[in-house]
């Protein structure tokens, strides 16, 4: 094992970033200033200062090492594109290159757009697409065996001017909740607050493989998850891995990530082991949303990268393996205004903060009138297998309260005043060499996909591979709106005091359905959920037309996030998706079982009854558990040469289907039942034949042996 260098965070955080202090380092005092009025104000960037900033951006960057810069943005592929060019001009004269970045090229660049999802929006032969400098969000520097690398953060839209991607819907949305909020501050006599920010803190959580295990299973190089394996003797049911020491490989891994972030300006914060063996979590400090969003890329990326760095794979998906738990990422989302006020800080006695209690009832209607878009923002084909399971929360949507606030709202509902909150009371340990503390006035509910936990909100539904951008979206859209109706209302109150106090009692009385502080988990609340009206959106295919209802489409043009074009681009790109992952999952079990499984059975089997047959000439011998084992070992293989020829079939039917809606519901109804129908056999295969003859690493090989 190397020895390790020893260092002060603090001297090599956002080193590679080119952050505020670079810029008042390297900038002329008067373009620092202008460009401090273009992030904090939402000014455009005026060419000249642009030119200066550029120059200043590539000075510093080639003394970091760069040759190249690039646009970096976020296409509706689920990951980060790019486009390197260098910092080289034409040659001279002498024959020696000038080095140079202007202005221009660093507030647009030009990607071929005909290639990225668009849903429609552009046809193949319509290729102009455009990158737009997000000026909020520093441009880095990525340092990888390609070398030096200037990432600028951009938003990409078309040529037409319709977003291409998650940055873009992002900013407007931001921009829609700010807006609301200062409007809602004002109400309340906030004249100092200019801006309110979505503030988002992403937890990330993955496993981790050895790479070459990985390599040899075929099913986790197409596709990120095993499509056939049976469980070894022992999963997570000890739940020993929770928290546990980290073993020393994993360990020296999360160092080496953490040193990349922190470079990078990515405030690393929390590790650990979760649930299941091999997988880990990690989870930043608060950023604004863009900032955070563009961090969790960076996070992924960074994980991948340096677990290939050590031999070993990080695996993304939400359920790589079936029958333990899968991942997510927790989306910690609060609003915060430009001078340091958190909109949903309750105080010590919420009952008396009827700004917080508006703001909360609000969130509670947003959240209950668009449950379907909220659910639809975290679907996507691998969180299909991990909505709803005893791991990660229901499919159902509802709001986490507490005891606390939960108390706070059935007095308003009952009596229509609050007139006290539930404390925190001390919590004795019993044991005198421990100290005595004031625990939090309520518990949490991690079965909750929508919890307030102290001064924010966590959506818990997120997938662990996908982008934060589109819950992000989602929720400070719907609040936008929320806080929009409020507003409407209480500007032309002629007694605001009494105003609010109704429209609080009203909010919290007419959304109580979508409140459930209980067990997420259980049956009971499916039929509570039900009974409730509230919708159990159990799959992607299920979720995909929230995004075009009329509901929908009003509610993002009214605010400027989505046209309805860009909404049902986002739709057709989705169903597009989910058929393309489930066609490349099952061409994927359909290889392995015909060129691998199949052919190691066979050969088992054979070898099997040739033993047999030899034992039987030379003695007479009690061969009937060998027999048996055949027999049983020949049945299966039978039945998994009958499913594979079903799921051969249905593959090709779902191929012959041109519209995307359709073939997507196809590929949910038949398709992915003939791959649980596939492997069902498989798996009881696996137990029976001998390992050595079995043609790829166990989950035990996997999940325990890193």
């Amino acid at each position: 094992m190397k020895e390790q260098e020893y260092f002060n965070v603090a001297d090599i955080f956002g080193e590679n970033v080119f952050n505020d202090s670079v810029m008042r380092e390297r900038l002329p005092k008067k373009t620092y200033q202008k460009m401090k009025e273009v992030i904090s104000q939402g000014r455009e960037l005026d060419p000249e200062t642009a030119d200066v900033v550029a120059h200043e951006m590539k000075e510093w960057a080639i003394e970091k090492g760069a040759t190249h810069y690039t646009h970096w943005f976020q296409p509706l592929t689920g990951v980060t594109a790019e486009k390197h060019d260098s910092f080289i001009t034409a040659p001279m004269s002498n024959g020696k290159v000038l080095m140079s970045f202007s202005g221009k090229e660093l507030i647009k660049g030009e990607p071929d757009a005909s290639s990225f999802p668009s849903g429609g929006l552009r046809a193949t032969f319509e290729a102009r697409g455009y990158t737009a400098w997000d000026c909020t969000s520093p441009a880095f520097v990525r340092q990888d065996a390609a070398g030096a690398t200037l990432c600028i953060p951009t938003a990409f839209c078309s040529y037409t001017g319709e977003a291409l991607d998650q940055k873009t819907p992002l900013l407007r949305s931001m921009e829609a909740v700010s807006k609301q909020s200062v409007r809602l501050l004002r109400l309340f006599g906030n004249t100092t607050s200019q801006r309110v920010m979505p503030s988002v803190g992403a937890e990330q959580e993955y496993f981790i493989v050895d790479r070459a295990k990985y390599l040899q299973r075929k099913d986790l190089v197409y596709t990120g998850r095993t499509l056939f394996g049976a469980m070894p003797p022992k999963g997570q049911e000890m739940d020993d891995h929770y928290f546990g020491a980290i073993r020393e490989r994993i360990a020296a891994y999360m160092r080496d990530v953490n040193i990349e972030l922190w470079k990078l300006g990515v405030s690393s914060k929390t590790q650990h082991n979760e649930v299941a063996p091999a997988q880990h979590e990690l989870a930043p400090i608060y950023a604004e949303a863009n900032v955070a969003v563009d961090h969790n890329q960076l996070i992924m990326e960074t994980l991948k990268k340096v677990a290939g760095r050590n031999g070993l794979q990080c695996l993304l998906h939400e359920k790589p393996f079936a029958g333990v738990n899968g991942s997510g990422k927790h989306n910690n989302w609060s609003l915060v205004t430009d001078d340091g006020i958190n909109l949903l800080e309750p105080g010590k006695t919420p009952h008396d903060n009827i700004q917080f209690l508006l703001v909360l009832a609000c969130i509670l209607r947003a959240v209950d009138e668009h449950a379907d878009l909220l659910r639809e923002s975290a679907a996507d084909v691998g969180n299909d297998h991990r909505l709803g399971a005893n791991e990660a929360p229901p499919a159902i949507i509802s709001v986490y309260l507490g005891e606390q606030l939960q108390d706070v709202l059935t007095q308003l509902i009952d009596t229509g005043a609050a007139t006290h909150s539930i404390s925190g009371a001390k919590l004795e340990t019993g044991v005198k060499t421990l100290p005595d503390f004031m625990k939090d006035a309520t518990d949490r509910n991690r079965t909750s996909p929508f919890a307030f936990t102290g001064n924010k909100f966590e959506f818990r539904m997120v997938g662990s591979q996908d982008s934060v951008g589109e819950p992000n979206i989602v929720l400070n859209t719907i609040v936008a709106e929320a806080f929009a109706d409020v507003c409407d209302i209480l500007e032309k109150a002629e007694d605001f005091d009494l105003a609010v106090h109704d429209l609080i009692k009203q909010l919290v009385t007419d959304h109580q359905r979508i409140v459930f502080n209980g067990n997420g988990y259980s049956d009971a609340w499916v039929e509570e959920a039900e009974r409730r009206g509230l919708p159990n959106i159990k799959s992607m295919v299920e979720a995909i037309p929230a995004l075009t209802t009329d509901k929908s489409i009003a509610l993002f043009e009214r605010f400027g996030v989505f046209t309805k074009a860009e909404l049902e681009s986002r739709a057709e790109v989705e169903y597009e998706l989910y058929a393309k992952e489930i066609n490349i999952e099952a061409k994927t079990m359909i290889d392995i079982a015909g060129k691998q499984i199949i052919p190691a059975v066979i050969k088992y089997a054979t070898e099997l009854g040739t033993s047999i047959n030899t034992i039987k000439a030379a003695c007479d011998a009690d061969v009937s558990v060998q027999t048996e084992l055949l027999v049983e070992v020949s049945d299966l293989l039978a039945d998994t040469k009958v499913a594979l020829a079903k799921l051969q079939e249905v593959v090709a039917e779902g191929l012959t289907m041109e519209e995307n809606e359709s073939r997507a519901k196809f590929y949910h109804d038949e398709v992915f039942k003939a791959m649980e129908e596939l492997r069902a056999p498989v798996d009881a295969l696996e137990m029976l034949v001998d390992k050595e003859a079995w043609p790829m690493p166990s989950y035990g090989d996997l999940i325990f042996e890193v």
